[in-house]
């Protein structure tokens, strides 16, 4: 066949006809590090008005993902396109290497041994593990042609930064934003440890739902006046979903202003009974019922009228003169969307219960060990209850309900359950000794609405409804974990009369040791070599301390990093342009951040502006996510494609 090319005026080039990225982008990148862009790049700016875009850390733990690589890569075309505007905009990267995803791992390798490494060698192979991610990942940033300060990274792990985070820490407890109580907290069983709602995931989870009858105690005068002297056999009837919680039942809890019918109810053979309901939950109620076959209103009274009243626990068949009987209380929480109207209240595992509970003087009770097992604490319940998981002693709860004939209905039914993110385990509200830092204190509340509200531009704007309604209703700050890779919650006890002793000189002296040693000073040195020579006990003189043995939230220390690395770093500088990550970060570091700021008496936020991306997502529109193992790893695409392809890819989304 004859060719006709030669005749043809076409256009010649030296350039390749193929890309051939993935072996052109590496050479560009050697080329890069051989001749010091990025340095050259700052020195060329050096006196530019400032553009500083703070890096929030990804956890050192395993390889980027597809999000990571989303998150980079956008950060990358906004330092790069400010510089190009004339900016000084510097990168400086970093690693959040503390906390329970790093620990998680190393003590999974541990295995069997793991029940017996010290706190200092489960914090020496956690560091190892996590520089071990922080030079693999910074690696893989690289590749995907992300110019940064790669040389000098923060991480959270360093001496500096962890006195940093003590320093911070301190200067809260100076501003009276720190305490310590018994209260309930989200607790995950599996990990032994406090969690913060950053660190929960919600998913379907089917639980029992019961509905209890509680027998009123008809020896008082009130209840006989209130109710009638010849009402039969009268109970307040509640609904709950978490029936191990009954063990450490205080209260019932109505609503001051609702009405509650009392109910003559009719049993078939069975002698009739009174119960006491929400007006407008009787019929939906008596309907599901199987043993009502027949009802009658005898009275309606408002829910205050009710609080004369007081009960027996619904464990106890046949009450006598000794046995304890427990109060009705009045709370605003009470809702008629579904129950009875009637509240179960236990203090010691549910925020409005212990609310409720702190303001009627109710005992805080939380009879469950660390792992989430009934403890022999409980005294009315069966004896082979201590020992077994809240969960699966459901079953030996509502088989005592049957026994005692206070069963009046059980269902099944499906809701959104709060899970460790972690673990994937479900959580419970355990009452324990934590830390906390008060949401109401130096107005801390107020001022962050306001800062939100007024002084930082979110992008997209629905972004700061969602951080604010977070804001308006989160609980205090419980920033204390029951773990051993982090940052110690420097405080002390008398070891003679139990005072706590924690200020900020104490803590500003330990964080000055831990510049040098960081904080695993705190896990070798005894309490007396950390303190200041010659630190006595206010109250009774003595001189013998006990360390805190709780390490601070991760959430504080990513928190702080405005202090840490903007502050601390001459080529950066407070407070940031931008901080930019996912959605999730609204109740993460954009959240842990801003509280940070202002708790530590800084005015305002760390930021002026918050910018927010979405999820990548796998086949099912599941969020990707290493834990969850349906991640895609950029490091196939770019071996196939090239990094510039992922870099289209994210420009045009």
């Amino acid at each position: 066949m004859k060719k006709y090319q030669g005749t043809l005026n076409l256009p010649k080039t030296d350039f390749p006809m193929r890309a051939n990225l993935k072996e052109k982008e590496i050479a560009l990148l050697a080329k890069w590090d051989q001749d010091g862009l990025y340095k050259k790049i700052q020195e060329n700016r050096e006196g530019a008005e400032k553009y500083i875009l703070h890096d929030g850390h990804p956890y050192a733990n395993g390889h980027i993902h597809i999000g990571h690589a989303l998150n980079k890569i956008l950060k990358d075309i906004i330092v790069k396109s400010k510089t190009m505007m004339g900016y000084s905009a510097p990168y400086v990267p970093g690693w959040d290497c503390h906390g329970l995803p790093i620990e998680y791992e190393v003590l999974k390798e541990a295995r069997s041994k793991k029940e017996t490494l010290s706190s200092t060698e489960i914090r020496r192979r956690c560091r190892v593990y996590a520089q071990k991610f922080v030079n693999i990942q910074r690696e893989e940033f690289k590749r995907l042609g992300v110019l940064g300060d790669w040389e000098n990274p923060y991480l959270t792990m360093t001496p500096d930064y962890e006195a940093d985070i003590v320093r911070e820490f301190g200067k809260v407890v100076e501003s009276d934003g720190v305490y310590k109580a018994k209260k309930p907290v989200l607790w995950c069983p599996y990990d032994e440890t406090a969690l913060a709602e950053a660190e929960v995931e919600y998913a379907d989870h089917t639980s029992p739902a019961i509905y209890v009858k509680f027998k009123i105690n008809m020896r008082s005068l009130a209840a006989q006046q209130i109710l009638g002297e010849n009402v039969v056999d009268p109970y307040l009837i509640i609904w709950t979903t978490t029936p191990w919680t009954l063990a450490a039942n205080q209260a019932i809890c109505l609503h001051p202003k609702f009405d509650y019918q009392i109910v003559q109810v009719d049993r078939g053979k069975a002698f009739p009974q009174t119960w006491i309901i929400a007006k407008e939950l009787v019929e939906p109620c008596v309907k599901k019922f199987d043993e009502v076959t027949d009802h009658k209103v005898l009275k309606t009274c408002k829910g205050a009228d009710l609080k004369p009243l007081r009960y027996f626990s619904p464990f106890i068949y046949l009450p006598n003169l000794d046995t304890p009987s427990y109060p009705v209380v009045l709370g605003e929480h009470v809702t008629l969307e579904q129950g009875t109207g009637c509240v179960h209240t236990a203090p010691g595992h549910g925020r409005e219960d212990y609310q409720v509970g702190m303001e009627y003087d109710l005992k805080v009770f939380a009879p469950v060990d660390s792992r989430g097992r009934f403890t022999t604490e409980i005294e009315i319940l069966p004896d082979s209850l201590p020992g077994i998981e809240v969960h699966k002693g459901n079953d030996s709860i509502i088989a005592a309900l049957k026994g005692n004939y206070a069963l009046v209905k059980e269902e099944k039914i499906e809701h959104p359950y709060p899970h460790c993110w972690r673990c994937k385990k479900p959580v419970i509200f355990r009452a324990t000794e934590q830390w906390f830092i008060s949401m109401s204190g130096q107005n801390l509340r107020e001022q962050a609405i306001n800062a939100i509200e007024t002084k930082v531009k979110w992008i997209p704007e629905w972004g700061k409804d969602r951080i604010l309604g977070m804001m308006k209703n989160r609980p205090d700050w419980c920033i204390s974990r029951q773990r051993s890779w982090g940052v110690p919650i420097v405080a002390f006890s008398c070891t003679s009369c139990g005072k706590l002793l924690y200020n900020k000189i104490i803590i500003n002296h330990v964080a000055k040791q831990m510049e040098t040693g960081g904080a695993d000073i705190w896990f070798s040195k005894s309490a007396n070599e950390l303190l200041p020579e010659g630190t006595i006990c206010t109250d009774c003189g003595g001189v013998a301390f006990n360390k805190e043995n709780d390490i601070l939230d991760v959430w504080f220390e990513s928190g702080v990093s405005h202090a840490a690395v903007l502050e601390r770093r001459p080529e950066l500088a407070w407070p940031a342009d931008l901080y930019l990550e996912g959605s999730d970060q609204h109740r993460g570091w954009f959240h842990s951040s801003l509280l940070a700021s202002l708790s530590s008496g800084k005015g305002c936020a760390p930021y002026a502006t918050v910018l927010t991306h979405g999820f990548t997502v796998d086949g099912a529109g599941k969020k990707m996510s290493k834990s969850s193992g349906n991640v895609v790893v950029p490091q196939e695409i770019i071996d196939k494609h090239g990094a510039e392809i992922l870099r289209l890819w994210v420009a045009a989304t």
